[in-house]
Order: structure tokens, then sequence, then C-alpha cells
């Protein structure tokens, strides 16, 4: 067995007074690491944040990233939240993403727009009480359900925004795992739902006799990773969203019949099935992450946001019918990364700043989706795929400027 040396040297990143968010801790501690790394670091310090304004998101700043950000629309929706025309802020290194939302877009608003509407809102956390047997199991979650009313009055003390609803217990062998589902307002909430529930865990063991211990969280709820369980929702904004495409528009637009792109989903369901994915869908992830960044969304959330549903089937009139389902999606307008300047202007051209609009930031992202799953599906129906990657999602810096300084597009080859 090798011994570490507890005498060896380890160069720790400076914390400075105060956690170091000013802007001359932040700077200094850039210089710090362009020493450690004997690189220059100028380009991470051309941002437009106020280095005390990363409070709370981050520990450690040295500076800021920079992610191109693109527009696309517009998109018509009909939600209950959101109704009529938006124009979408995308936050991407993909080339051929935002043109490929943008042509969804304006192809559903040619056929009338996108029907969308949030079923469910809620998130979850899931811990686990150990006891001595299965009879003290069954016992505590007997004790549980007798108990629920004082267990929610001490869990919603610890928040402005949040609401448990709901307790549900099942035991696995001395175990009791116990799903507690809260509404959350505009936030997105693990943060507060956690503390919630710890402190009602702490009741738990306090004053149930049965339990010797308990985790306070243990990943049944798909917090930031993909399952099967997502589908029954509890993890964020069940929406669900349709469009209804003439024949014409299609062949206008997109340059594909009905009947290609039922051919196209038949085959690549077929295909998901063989690799055993967890639903199916184009590339939800695509139009999420590029909100997301975008937006100051929890990213990492992308993973549970991105399990849903695309179906396609033909109407009586021979029109195309498409719609999407997002069970579990996570986003929110306070709170977390929404603060930022960045993300509050994005925020405001959708409209989606502030308390009272989350429900509307989750139409309009499920009407995204929607326009996102519809254009790549087309691409690949008609063959123009890898054509349009080809076009617009190449960087190819060495090739910007031919030798003689034309731009590379204009030069004969």
């Amino acid at each position: 067995m090798t011994e570490v040396d507890s005498q060896i040297t380890l160069a720790l990143v400076p914390r400075y007074r105060h956690q170091g968010y000013s802007e001359e801790d932040v700077q200094a501690r850039r210089r710090w690491l362009e020493t450690v790394c004997s690189t220059d670091l100028d380009e991470l310090a051309h941002d437009g944040l106020s280095t005390e304004e990363l409070r709370g998101n981050i520990e450690n700043p040295v500076g800021c990233v920079q992610v191109p950000l693109g527009i696309s629309g517009p998109m018509v929706v009909n939600g209950n939240h959101a109704q009529g025309q938006f124009y979408i802020p995308l936050a991407t290194t993909e080339g051929a993403l935002v043109r490929s939302y943008e042509r969804g877009m304006v192809t559903t608003a040619r056929s009338g727009g996108v029907t969308v509407r949030v079923i469910d809102d809620e998130n979850s956390i899931v811990p686990v009480f150990h006891c001595e047997s299965l009879i003290q199991a069954l016992e505590l979650c007997e004790w549980i359900g007798e108990n629920f009313a004082p267990l929610a009055a001490i869990a919603n003390a610890t928040t402005q925004f949040g609401c448990l609803i709901a307790i549900e217990p099942f035991v696995t062998g001395k175990d009791v795992y116990a799903r507690f589902r809260y509404q959350v307002g505009d936030a997105h909430g693990m943060n507060m739902i956690t503390r919630a529930t710890s402190v009602a865990c702490q009741f738990v063991k306090s004053n149930c006799p049965v339990v010797l211990g308990f985790l306070v969280t243990t990943g049944a709820c798909s917090e930031k990773r993909a399952s099967g369980v997502l589908f029954s929702g509890g993890k964020g904004k069940r929406v669900v969203a349709e469009s209804i495409l003439p024949a014409g528009v299609l062949r206008t637009h997109l340059r594909v019949s009905p009947e290609q792109m039922l051919d196209m989903w038949h085959s690549t369901l077929t295909a998901q099935l063989h690799s055993n994915s967890t639903g199916y869908n184009g590339h939800f992830a695509n139009g999420l992450t590029a909100m997301f960044i975008a937006l100051g969304q929890d990213v990492a959330n992308v993973t549970n946001s991105a399990v849903g549903l695309t179906s396609f089937s033909m109407t009586g009139g021979g029109d195309l019918y498409m719609s999407i389902v997002l069970p579990s999606l996570t986003v929110a307008t306070i709170g977390g990364g929404t603060g930022t300047p960045t993300s509050q202007a994005c925020l405001r051209i959708l409209g989606c700043a502030g308390s009272g609009k989350a429900l509307r930031l989750a139409e309009l992202v499920g009407a995204t989706v929607l326009c996102g799953e519809l254009s790549m599906g087309a691409a690949i129906a008609s063959g123009e795929f890898a054509a349009a990657h080809e076009r617009y999602g190449r960087n190819r810096p060495h090739q910007i400027q031919a030798s003689n300084g034309m731009p590379v597009s204009e030069v004969s080859v």
C-alpha cells in the first residue's frame, strides 16, 4: 500500500479575504494561475460582469468565458402563459444550430404556430431512513403518513416559496426511501427543497424511535441524471407541445412530404430502441443547452430535462401532426444564474425576467424544442443533414482568407 506524503507542498488556489470576490482579488488569482500554468490569461478578463455579482454562483473566480449568442425566430406560440411571436436567444458554439431552429420556427409559424401547455409543476428529493428491520421500516411508513402535517409545517418554515405537498415512502429491506414532493414557484428549487427536507428528516429521526439515521438525498429523484422514472414527472415541469404542418408548407419550407417525415421517424425510432435510449428525440439537448446557457439556468439539468418523446403522425387530411413531451423540464426565472446581467437581458427578450414567469418560460422552451425536432427530422428525411452542417457548422480558421485575400467562398476551387 502506497503511503501519501503529508509533507508534500500543494499549490492551493488563493482564497483571499472575504472569499476573494473583489476585482483586485479576482485579478490577483488570475495572475497566480498564469504563473502556475505558465500562460497568459488576459482573455478571461474581457467581460461585463462585476466580480461581486459572481458571489453565490461560483467559487475561486478568475474571470469569465465567452459563448456566442444568436437569435432564432419568429416563433409563434399558442400557450396559456406565452402567446404571440417570440425571438429565442441561443448561446452555442455549434454552427448550424441557430439556423436549424429558426427554420423550424418559421415553418411552424407559417402553419399556425405551436400549441403548448405546462401540465404539472413540482420538484422532488428522495432521502432514505435506516431502520433495524422490515417491521420497523413499515412502522416508519405509517408514522410518516400520520405526521405529514407537522412535517410539512417544519419543511415549509424554511422557505418563502417552497411548499411540501406530499411524502411518498417505499420500503426496501429495512430501509425506507421517501419521495418528498414540493411546489417551488419560479425557482429551480433544489437547494431550497434540500434544506427543507433536511430539517424534516431531523424531525423524523428525533421523534420516531425506529429511525437509526438518514441520508438527505439518494439520487432516486434523478436530479441531473437520465432515467425512466422521469417520465412519471416530479422533477420540474411536464410540458407538452404540438403543431400541425400542412403538406404544402412542408414542401415549400423544408422540401419534404409528410410521408417522408413518417418514414424518417419510424427508422430513427427503431434505431433508438436498438440503442436502449431513454425516450426518443432527435436533439432535445441542443436547444435546451443553448437556452439554458443564455438564460442562466443550471446547465447540468439538461441531463434530466432532455429525457422525453417526439412523435409524428398523419392527419386525416394528409398533413403532418407532431408533438413533444418534456416530462421533467427544470427551468427558473429567479435565483441561481438568472440574476447575472446577460441572463437578465436574455430573459427580458422573452418577457420572462423575474417572479411569475417560470410557466411562460417553460412553454417557450417546449415550443423551441419542438421546432428543433421538426427541422432536424426534415434535414435527415430530405438528405440535407450533412450539407447543412458543411455549410454552417464547419469552423475552418486557416481557410477564412485565401492567399490572395479573397474570402474562401469567393475563390474558385
